[in-house]
Formats: structure tokens, sequence, C-alpha cells
């Protein structure tokens, strides 16, 4: 059985890898997302997380497709409810206004088709929208039982003090957990700043880009591999500097270990302080089964040694 860690003082427990909702509906059809999330809970993961944006990014979609997917996937078998946690946000677009965060929330728990979000992040800083506004929305949810905790994405550190401040003097519920952009290939944004924060709050953290892409699961290697995907593009940077020595090393560790590099990048995640669980998509079951090795994998100190040094960051001449 896997062993499962806590998210913040919430209350609330996972499995220490959440499935990445941004591609159901997607790049992920309606059929092969439900195998996938069948497949996740048959791992033993407990997190699904989403959004309400996703995918609004491609032509004929306007958000919501995700966790639309999700919402038909649990009324198939409504026993699956009680396995999993939810979490999804708010405020990628349209801000966070009280009556912005309110109507989302409603249209989140109608396409989802439960009663209460396990975790309701703030997807994104809305500095037009004073964070007192924001969190006694937040407040204001909770306390009808349609949200059960409060996370915060994509927030600086700074802001995230803010909030705390915030919450403390209305003397509300402060946010439980955190989630970054965090992986073996771009530590500083994370380690720098947002780790000591995250430690200060006793912030649970779910990061997310895991895998930076699937650069981290080996799937580019080359220029010529950047065609793979509709997000291989995304990864030209990652052939450059370090990523050649990071992928040299999790191709070392996987040879020691028999685990697929995706495996290893997470369970590096994994093992590092404040990291609940780290989130990861998959468009196909037998991506995701390479991802849900890390739930079975722990590395020796030697072998995240090695990984920790071959993702340092760049240091100047």
């Amino acid at each position: 059985m896997v062993a499962k860690r806590p998210i913040g003082d919430s209350g609330i427990e996972i499995a220490p890898l959440a499935l990445g909702g941004n591609v159901f509906g997607w790049t992920a059809e309606e059929e092969t997302s439900f195998r996938i999330l069948d497949a996740f809970v048959d791992a033993g993961g407990t997190m699904i997380d989403t959004a309400d944006v996703y995918s609004a990014w491609v032509p004929g979609h306007q958000g919501g497709e995700s966790e639309t997917v999700i919402g038909k996937w649990l009324k198939r078998d409504p026993k699956k409810r009680d396995k999993v946690v939810i979490a999804t946000k708010v405020g990628m677009v349209n801000g966070l206004s009280p009556d912005v965060v309110i109507k989302a929330c409603d249209a989140s728990l109608q396409r989802l088709g439960i009663e209460r979000i396990d975790l309701y992040y703030q997807h994104k800083d809305d500095e037009k929208t004073p964070l007192e506004q924001s969190l006694e929305a937040y407040q204001r949810l909770r306390e009808e039982a349609k949200i059960r905790t409060i996370g915060l994405s994509n927030f600086t550190a700074e802001r995230v003090d803010q909030a705390f401040a915030a919450a403390q003097k209305l003397g509300i519920t402060t946010p439980v957990a955190l989630q970054p952009w965090y992986n073996l290939v771009e530590r500083e944004r994370f380690e720098a700043e947002l780790r000591p924060v995250a430690q200060r709050h006793g912030l649970g953290v779910c990061p997310y880009y895991g895998l930076a892409n699937g650069f981290l699961a080996g799937k580019y290697r080359s220029r010529e591999d950047l065609d793979k995907s509709p997000r291989g593009l995304r990864n030209i940077a990652y052939l450059e500097g370090k990523g050649a020595r990071v992928l040299a090393a999790l191709d070392e560790v996987s040879a020691e270990t028999g685990a697929p590099l995706a495996a290893i990048s997470l369970a590096w995640l994994m093992a590092q302080p404040t990291i609940v669980a780290p989130i990861a998509s998959a468009t196909s079951v037998e991506q995701l089964e390479q991802q849900t090795r890390a739930l079975d994998l722990t590395l020796s100190a030697d072998q995240l040694a090695r990984l920790d040094a071959a993702s340092a960051p760049e240091t100047a001449a």
C-alpha cells in the first residue's frame, strides 16, 4: 500500500503523486482519459488536479473540458469519489474578485458532479483584487461546505506571506497548499524563495511541470525529437546547458534501478523538502504506468546526490 502524506494541516492525506488533468478532453480524448483515471486509482493514486481553464487554449474549447471529463468518470462509477481527492482552480483568466470566485466554484462543482471540492486553488495571483476580498470569498465557500481547503498557485513568496497576513488579520482559514513550477532542470525559481516560504507557513507543495513537458522522461534528446507532441517545442531550452547532464544522470540511475526516467524524475521530486506530491499528466495508460512506478521507487542517498549535482543551478564563470 502506498504511504500517504498530509497536505499541510488540512487533515487530507494523499499518495505522493498527483494526476494532472490538463490533457483530459484535449490530447487525451474521453475514453482514453477514463482509462488513465482508472489506472491511476488502481496504482494507488489519490489526488486528481485540474482547473476551470483546462483546456481553453485549444481552438473551439472554452475551458471546463477537463472538469467535465472527470465528472463523467465519477458519474460512471460513483464509488470512485471516496477514493480520490479533487483539486481544481480558479483565476487564471478572469481574476479573483469575489463574484468570479463564487460563480466559478459553482460551475466547477456542476461540471465535476460533486458536492464539495477538496482543494480549491487561487490559480494565479490577481493583484487587482485585494487578498482580503478573494480569501473572504474562499472562506464563504468553506462555510457553505462547497470547498474543503485552500491552495495558492503561481504566487511569489512575497505574495504568499501577504496572503497569510491577510487571512490571519481577518481571522479566517489560511491556505494549506502551494502549487509552483518545479522540476530537475528548473530548480531555482522554487528553491530560492518559495521553498522557504512553504516551510515557514507549513504549506504542502504539489509542484507542476514535474517532468518538464516530457523532457525528463527522456522523450526529447535532440531537436529532431521536438515534433513528437504538441508541447515538444517548449523543450528547446532544455536541450542546452545542464539538460544533457541531467538526462545522463537519469540514464545512470535507470540502469541501476530498472526504473524509467519519468519515475526517477518524480521520485527525486518526492524526496525534496516540503513536497507532498508532484503533478504529472499522461496521454496514455503506458505513460501513466511509467510515472506511477515512482510510487514504489526509493532512490538511494548516492543516487539523489548525483541527480542533485547534475541539476545544480548554473553558476557564472
